[in-house]
Formats: structure tokens, sequence, C-alpha cells
């Protein structure tokens, strides 16, 4: 497995002036040393039952408190408990008069639940939104989400949507750059994704980027789709990029189609590296020559051993540790959340 601490330093402004809490992790620790701080320490008690509580163990009266949680499940906790954990901290912080209390969720759970597609569905997104916003969560950032449009509809207090693309930008222009590249979408749903990437990319290399989509249909967690990629790719390197990779099946799938079609060598590309066990498959597949993540849940949930070299991993921390120090110095982030694309 290959790790790229790629980013700038943090801080347009001076020193970090608030807290940070990181509950459990290694990023919060590499968030708050991009940050020259030190995670503020609480406590994390259990009691019978299931049930538990954190508490800040440095006072926060009239301070700014930012709260570093990723909402996914793993073998310890659901991504359930890493939700209901983190609201209760918040409100916790709130009743400590905490001055303002921003949210940093890299992986923001049940962002993927964002409509209606059966009778009576639920949409969590939104009760999530909700939630936050009922502890007295004053703003919050995360990383790629599924659907932007519906996130930023969900939420009422403020948010920052921190997008992932430049660090895949500088990896690819650094290992593929003389290459011809095609940026491949999985899906339709993904092709302002991949089209983002596709321009970012030209931009920074001086020259065109092909573009190219694969389809897919989900019904009853069951996906379909054609077996051809649309777009032209026979020679040239695919770089297939998505919000996440959860069992990988589509990703595997649309290697193979472009492996079929031509193409010399396909990198699979995604923010939120969510592996389940069938993952494990992508990284034994012929047609697949490296599989490219962020660090937003922590990329150790398949072994090393089954990774092997085919894994890159790109820190976030940078990333997340300027956002943070541009909202707490009010500077702008408009470079950093894209808003001229």
């Amino acid at each position: 497995m290959m790790t790229n601490q790629s980013g700038s330093a943090a801080g347009e402004a001076g020193a970090f002036d608030a807290l940070l809490f990181a509950p459990e992790g290694d990023l919060g620790l590499r968030v708050a040393g991009q940050l020259g701080i030190e995670p503020s320490a609480l406590e994390a008690r259990e009691f019978e039952g299931g049930e538990h509580k954190t508490r800040p163990l440095v006072k926060v009266r009239d301070r700014d408190v930012y709260v570093l949680a990723s909402l996914v499940g793993d073998e310890r906790w659901s991504a359930n408990d890493r939700l209901c954990r983190t609201l209760f901290f918040i409100g916790a912080l709130r009743e400590a008069s905490a001055r303002s209390v921003t949210a940093v969720a890299p992986y923001l759970c049940y962002s993927r639940k964002d409509r209606q597609t059966k009778a009576r569905d639920p949409v969590t997104t939104r009760y999530v939104a909700q939630l936050f916003e009922a502890v007295g969560t004053d703003r919050l950032v995360t990383v790629d989400v599924h659907n932007l449009a519906a996130f930023q509809n969900a939420f009422r207090c403020r948010t920052d949507h921190l997008e992932a693309t430049q660090l895949f930008v500088e990896h690819v222009a650094d290992r593929f750059g003389d290459e011809r590249l095609v940026v491949v979408s999985p899906d339709i749903g993904g092709v302002k994704r991949a089209d983002r990437l596709r321009r970012r990319l030209g931009d920074h290399l001086g020259h065109e980027v092909g573009l190219a989509f694969s389809g897919k249909l989900r019904s009853r967690g069951v996906i379909s789709g054609p077996e051809r990629v649309l777009g032209d790719v026979d020679g040239a390197t695919a770089i297939v990029i998505d919000d996440m990779i959860v069992s990988g099946g589509t990703m595997a799938r649309v290697a193979a189609s472009l492996t079929d079609q031509g193409a010399s060598a396909v990198h699979l590309m995604a923010s939120h590296a969510l592996f389940g066990p069938d993952a494990a498959a992508l990284f034994d597949d012929p047609s697949i020559d490296s599989v490219v993540v962020t660090d937003t849940v922590g990329p150790g949930r398949l072994p090393a051993e089954v990774v092997g070299d085919r894994l890159v991993v790109l820190s976030i921390a940078p990333l997340l540790a300027e956002a943070m120090s541009r909202i707490q110095s009010g500077g702008s982030l408009g470079d950093l959340l894209h808003l001229d694309t």
C-alpha cells in the first residue's frame, strides 16, 4: 500500500484559534498536525446496556469548536453509533456554552439516500440534517457527497462541501501526465463528477483529456448495465472516478469493459474507500492497474496483504485543515470549494 501525503500547508491567517476534538482515528491527528495544534482532551465512557457518553475535558465556554468524525461503520461501531455519539457530543459542547460548533464529517453517512426511489421510502439525508441542526450544529463540513444538490437542499445550517478532485489531478499528472488520458464515469449520474476531473486535469496538463462513461441500473440492490463504455478509450490510460467504492462490483465491470475495448491501463479513483469484503477482488483483477483513494474513512478496511501495492492513499488532511483554518480566520473558501465550476 502506497501513501501520498500531498497537499498545501494549512492557514491563511496565522495560528488556528479554536479547539479541535477528534474522538477517534488517525485522521484527526493528521489534521491537528497540519494546523499545528494538539486535539483537545475528551472522555468517552461506555455503560451497561450499550449506552455511552462523551464530554470535553477542557473548558469550551465562548470558544469556537470543531468536531472531526467520519461517520462510517466498521467492525467496532456502526454508522448509527458514530452518528449518535457525534450528535450527543455536539449537544454536550453546546450545553457547555461553546460559542460555535462545526462538525467536520469527511464521510457523511446516509448521503446516498437522498430521494424516494420506492413508495414510502425514507429520505434519510434530510433526517440526518435535521438531527445535526437539532443539537445545535452551526456548520457542517464534508467531502464529496453522493449528490451535492440534495446535500445542500437538506441542511439549513451552513455547509461547506470539499472535493478531493485536486488530489486526483496532481496524482494523475505526476504518474500518467505523458500518456493519452480518458476520464471515465462508471454511471450516467457521475458524468458531471468525471467531467470536472477531466477539465481540471486538462487545465493542469495544458492539453485535452477525453471523457467516457458506462451505465448501470440498480433495483432492489441488484446492479446491471451495458457491457460497453461509450467513448474513445482504445490505447488510452483510463481514469475511472466515483465518489466511493463499496463492493467494487461496478468498478470491476467497467474495468473489464475498458480492457476489452483496448484501454492500455485502468486506474480506479474514489474519495471514500468503504471497502466491503467483496472489494478484495479488485486487487487481484488483471484489468485494474491501481486503486487510488483518500483517507476520509481510513483505508485499512482490507488487510495490507490483500491490497498489496495496487492501493494508493492520498491524504485529505491538508485539505480539511486548510478549510478549517480559513473558516476560523474568515478567509476565502472559494478555491477550495471550486465555486467557479
